[in-house]
This record gives structure tokens, sequence and C-alpha cells, in this order.
């Protein structure tokens, strides 16, 4: 017992004598260590080590340009992109490309004298930044934001600004122009005219019109030369003789999806989301077709709110990758694995997974099926497999006229172009035998055509009565292009819309239907085209379920959260898509409501307006059935105005539209927006319908205010939609 207690004193000095130790370590030690420097973290502060520093970046990589881009969709990054190709292809400089949303701008002011700045910047919604480019506008915007140089300054600041936007919206532009603007104001020196893109006639034609001058501007203050560059790959594709199969992507959309692994569903790691329920909208006599797709979505993690958009992520048709591939004198390999590797990481990346295979590329990966860039054809010229075909191609690239009345009125696609130049007959099935190959490398195919994107759509289901269900609700894209010498009418499909036909036929089992017409000088019957819709490695379809891969983009389209707010929603054909989520939002709550507080529960509600237009009652009247169950479920607040252009008429025998409807009601709605502080929800199409409403709204509300549409009642809408109470969801 003696040697135990002992050894209980011994045990418990050392712990007191290390206690000790450790509480005055800093004073007896500090003799034998030095003193460390306090460390100040200075806003000047440079250093490869911070990863959101990109004038540490530009001096490591000894680029003279940075741009930033704000893109939404990938278009804004794509062409800073290409900027930045044609900046080391005309000068010979290097340039960073740079997505705002990863890095910060204090440092701004201090980019050398030599180096320049780009915006390349979209308009988003209702004359908003896109997501990643909300804190660089901020920052320009807001005069309390200090540079390294303690100001809110710029002085000397090269920059160039390309804005893209849609002319069919109200606030074209903006968030260029404000860029623009801000930058001038501090002191900034733009390089050249603003460019400034419209989506709703050609993006592309005035991207072109507008860098020329540009480049030319450019060259004078930069003090440089065109023609110290010159043309390099931005890719290096190679062929693999022997990779693990298993290790191949095959049109998978991430490594989780290729893996089989978990993880979070977004737009990098879409979800393969079952069909449940596929069904046609219109009638036979419609003509058209107009498909509601339900996709399941329990045990994915995937949640969402009415007023959200779903990204359908689509494949390209079979016949445009035979004939591309055809055309590229790839289709014996198209099975051959590559890998493909950025010679220029900061400039270009690989823009989807690799390796792959050549068809996998086509189908899956780039975007093969949009209408062919002038651009892309002068540098294509080259490797033409004849001297005619060389001079066709450099004659769109040169030729404006010639290229829109050609290319762009009939809707080829590249292979269609490639075909056309080289005497290939485009309205025949490709084969090889009929199809002349061109020696064009396939890293300029890669560099290109931009990457396939998802579609997107307005959820037409709320989750308050669907949570594991996503409602879709497409009108499918058929039209004919218009002929000109050489290449004559033909059909052109959407892809996405086109798409989900092909999933709703496969899942009810149903045939493709066939196209007939029989007029004058119109095609007589033509088949729709088909997709691989099972899927890299028949991920998509189990048995008879097949799958559609998605993911959700969330929106600030949203009903008011108090369900006494009177509430007016505009809806003509498939813009009625997001209102039957909010009318399913509505009859959510009133079940819940009635259940708590008995049958005059929803006395006090505000009334729900819906003003809904199509063509005829028995042909394309979405959701007929459904529209009487929710009024009665809302006990006589809900309230549907529809609108049936070729069925009723005015008097002077014109027809009546969404609008019409609106002006027949607009004492109501008066009194509901100005008295009830209500809410006015558009959707649909841009450039005709959404004006035309506003315009009415505007006179509605003048007039009621005592005044005119154009004074008092467009400042009545102004004020609407800066208190969010007027919102848009609209398209062109």
């Amino acid at each position: 017992m003696a040697s135990n207690s002992s050894s209980d004193v011994v045990i418990l000095a050392l712990g007191v004598a290390l206690a000790a130790l450790y509480l005055f370590r800093d004073s007896l030690f500090a003799a034998s260590k030095p003193k460390a420097a306090p460390i100040t973290q200075s806003k000047a502060a440079n250093g490869s080590g911070n990863p959101r520093d990109f004038i540490a970046k530009m001096k490591e990589g000894k680029k003279r340009l940075v741009i930033f881009y704000g893109s939404q969709t990938g278009t804004a990054e794509e062409y800073a992109i290409r900027l930045a190709k044609e900046a080391k292809s005309k000068f010979g400089l290097a340039s960073l490309v740079c997505d705002p949303e990863e890095y910060d701008f204090e440092n701004l002011d201090q980019l050398p004298e030599n180096c320049a700045a780009f915006f390349v910047m979209a308009t988003y919604g209702e004359g908003e930044p896109t997501d990643n480019a909300v804190q660089l506008t901020q920052n320009l915007q807001d005069e309390s934001f200090e540079f390294t140089n303690g100001s809110h300054k710029l002085d000397g600041l090269k920059y160039v600004v390309f804005g893209l936007g849609n002319r069919t919206y109200e606030h074209y532009n903006l968030i260029g122009r404000n860029v623009d603007n801000e930058l001038a104001k501090m002191g900034a020196v733009r390089i050249g005219e603003r460019g400034e893109g419209d989506d709703d006639k050609s993006m592309e034609e005035d991207y072109l019109e507008w860098k020329d001058g540009m480049w030319e501007a450019f060259a004078t203050a930069m003090g440089v030369e065109e023609g110290q560059g010159g043309d390099s790959a931005d890719f290096a594709v190679s062929e693999l003789e022997s990779h693990a199969p298993e290790k191949v992507y095959l049109g998978e959309l991430s490594a989780r999806a290729l893996t089989k692994t978990k993880g979070i569903h977004d737009a990098k790691n879409p979800y393969p989301a079952p069909i449940t329920s596929a069904k046609e909208l219109f009638s036979l006599s419609a003509n058209r077709n107009c498909v509601h797709v339900e996709l399941n979505t329990e045990g994915s993690g995937i949640t969402y709110q009415h007023g959200d958009h779903v990204g359908v992520w689509p494949s390209n048709p079979d016949v445009e990758v035979d004939r591309l591939l055809c055309a590229l004198g790839l289709y014996d390999k198209k099975d051959q694995v590559i890998g493909i590797e950025s010679l220029d990481p900061a400039l270009a990346k690989v823009p989807f997974p690799v390796p792959t295979t050549y068809a996998t590329v086509l189908r899956h990966y780039i975007d093969i099926s949009a209408v062919a860039g002038r651009q892309m054809l002068g540098t294509l010229s080259k490797f033409a497999p004849s001297p005619e075909a060389e001079v066709f191609l450099k004659n769109l690239n040169t030729n404006k006229d010639e290229y829109h009345t050609v290319i762009a009125n009939g809707c080829l696609k590249l292979g269609e172009v490639l075909q056309l130049a080289a005497g290939n007959d485009i309205r025949a099935v490709p084969t090889t035998g009929n199809t002349a190959a061109w020696t064009i490398p396939f890293d300029i195919i890669v560099s290109s055509i931009p990457r396939l994107q998802p579609r997107y759509y307005s959820i037409s289901s709320s989750p308050k009565i669907h949570p594991h269900s996503i409602h879709v609700t497409a009108v499918v894209l058929q039209y004919e292009s218009v002929p000109s010498e050489g290449v004559s009418q033909k059909w052109v499909y959407g892809v996405g819309s086109n798409f989900l036909l092909n999933l709703k036929l496969a899942a009810n089992g149903e045939s493709a239907p066939l196209i007939s017409n029989t007029s004058a000088g119109q095609p007589s019957q033509v088949a729709m085209p088909s997709y691989r819709i099972e899927g890299p490695r028949g991920a998509y379809k189990q048995e008879n379920l097949y799958k559609s891969p998605v993911h959700v983009r969330r929106s600030t389209f949203r009903l008011p959260t108090n369900p006494k707010s009177p509430v007016i929603m505009i809806g003509p054909g498939t813009g009625v898509a997001p209102f039957r989520g909010f009318v399913q939002e509505r009859v959510a709550l009133a079940r819940r409501s009635i259940e708590k507080n008995g049958p005059d529960a929803l006395a006090d509600w505000g009334r729900i307006s819906l003003f809904y237009g199509c063509r005829k009652s028995t042909e394309d009247y979405l959701y007929k059935d459904e529209w009487p169950q929710y009024a009665e479920e809302l006990r006589g607040k809900f309230s549907m105005h529809v609108a049936f252009s070729r069925e009723n008429y005015k008097p002077d025998g014109s027809k009546i539209y969404v609008q019409d409807l609106i002006w027949d009601d607009r004492e109501h709605i008066a009194d509901a927006i100005i008295n009830g502080k209500g809410y006015v929800y558009v959707c649909g199409e841009a450039k005709n319908m959404s004006k035309q409403v506003e315009d009415v709204l505007a006179r509605i509300l003048g007039e009621a205010k005592g005044g005119s549409g154009e004074v008092e009642g467009a400042a009545e809408v102004k004020l609407l939609k800066e208190r969010s109470r007027l919102m848009l969801d609209v398209w062109s």
C-alpha cells in the first residue's frame, strides 16, 4: 500500500509541474523562441496563395487581358472565351477568363497600364444581373466600396463591354449599360463602342458587327498590331488504344453518374428522374403536340417551389449525329475512345467529361442541332473536300446577306451546311456513301460548337400537392423553314420539346406520328426525329420505365404569402404552366384552412383571377377538366377568363386575346391592384403578348387614377415592378 501511495504522489507532482510549464510557456521559452512579427492583412497584398486574386494570376500567367462574364445559361461565357481566343490569334495576347463569382475586386485598380479588362454581361429576368455577377455589379455601383487605392476610383483603367440581352424585354441590356456607366463614372476609359447583342434577332450577327471595330480601337489603345498571333489549337484530341471501359463517359453528365455514387443533384449532377405519367394535351385535330410529363423525384433530395423551373437535359437526334459523323469522316470509328486535353486551361476548359467517344460528344455534349454560326465557317473552309466547297463556305462566312438567306432562314445545322457545300443531298438519310468527308480536326469542332445546354420549363405543379413529382407542360416545337435557291423547305424540330415527345411516346408504348402536308411546294410526309432516349449504358430505361436527367432552377416567381391579397395571373398557351402550380398551391392551403377553421375559412381571401388564351376550346384548351375542380375547392375565390382566338371573334371580325379580356374586366383589376394591393403575374411570349398586356394594364391603372396610360399608368406599372407586385416569366 505504501508503494502505491508514493507512486500517486510522484504522478501528482509531475502533473502539477507539466501544468505550470504549459501555463507559463510563453515567458519561460521567450529567449529561445524569436518573436513573430504581427501579420496584418493588407488590401494591397497579392500572392499566388490567394485563389480569388485575379491580378496575381494574370502576372503569373503573363496575361494582359482579364475577361469577366456574367452568364446564366452559358452564352455570355461562350462569348468571353471567343474574345479571349481572338485576342490570342490576332495579337498573341493571353487572357484570363473569369467567373466573377470566384474573384474579389478590391484590386481592380491594380490592373497594369498595359492591360485591359473585358466585361461580357448578360441581363437576366427583369433587368437583373446573372447570379454569378451580383457581387461584381454591387461593387461597381456601391460608392462606399473601396479599391486598394482607398477610393471608389479606377482612373485610366482600360475596359471593353459587350452586353447580351433581348429587345423584347423592357430593360434591354441594362446590366451591360450599367457596368459601362459605372466604370466611366470611376474614371475608367472604354475601348471602342459598347457592344450589345440582341437575342430576339441575332446575337451572333450583333457580335460580328461589333467586334471588328472594337479590335481596331483595341489595337490602337493597347499599342499592338494584328498578325502578332496565329492560329493555335485550344485542345489536343488523342485516340486511346486501351482504356478501362467502365471509366469511359458515354453520355453521363457527371462523375457521380458514371460511378453511380450518391450526391447532391443540381446543374452539375442532374438526376435521372423516372417518368411516372406522360400524356398528350392537344386533340388530334390541333395538328400540334403539347406534352404533359410527370417526373418522380422521390429519394433524390430534389425539392422545388411553385414557380421554379426544371432543366431537362436532352440529347441530339440520331439523324444529326449520323450526319455530322459522316461529314467529319468519323462514322466508321464513332465508338473510338478519345481523350481531350486543354492546351490552355485558363482560356479553354474541356467543356465535358473525358475520356469519351466521337459519337458521344456529338450526341450528348455539344449542340450540333443549333443553326451553324457564320464565324466558324471561315475556319472550316480550309478543310473542304473540294475547291468549290471551300468557296461556298467562304462566301457564307463573308457575305452576311447570303448567310441569312441560306443558313439562318433555312435553319441549317453544321452537318447540313457541310453537306450542302459539298453538293450532297441534305434531304436524304445521311450515310458514308452520300456524304462527302471533310478533314476538319476534331479539336476545332469541340472549340467551335458550344456545350449542349438544358432546356428550361416552368414547373406546372405545386409541391404542396405533388411533393415528389415535378410536372412539365411543353408545346412541341415543329415548324417549316424558309426556302431559298438550292435549299428547299424542310421541317425544323426543337431539340428539348421533341426529346420530351419521344419520351412520352416511349413511356406509353406509342409509335411516332407522321407529319402530313400535301399542299403545293410543301413536304408531303416527314417523320419526327428519334433520340437515343435509353441513355448511356441504358441508364435511362428500366424495362418499360423511362427516365430523363433533370435539375431544378430556383425562381422568384412566387405567390404572395398572404392569401388575402388578390392575385391576377395572365398566361396564354403554355404560359399557363406555372399558374397551374399557383392554383394548386392555393388549393392545398384552402384544404388546410377549411379543415382547421371550418367552411368559412376562405371568406376573407383575395380573389384569384386567371386570364388564359388558346386557339379553340376543342383543340388546345390546356387542363380544361381541372380548372372547374380547383374553382370548387376554392369556394368561389377562383375565376377563369378564357379567350379562344380562332373560335370567338370581335364584332369587326378580329381575334380575341387575353389583353382584350383584361380590358373587359378593368374595373375589378383596377380595384384589386389599387385598393386591394393585389399582385399581377404574366407568363408566356415576350415579344407581343407580354408587352401588350403591360400596355393594357397601364391604360387601366392610368384611367383609374384619372390620367392616361402613357403617363400615370406607366408610372404605376413601373412602381408595381419595383415592389415585386408585377412579375414576369416570359420568353422570346
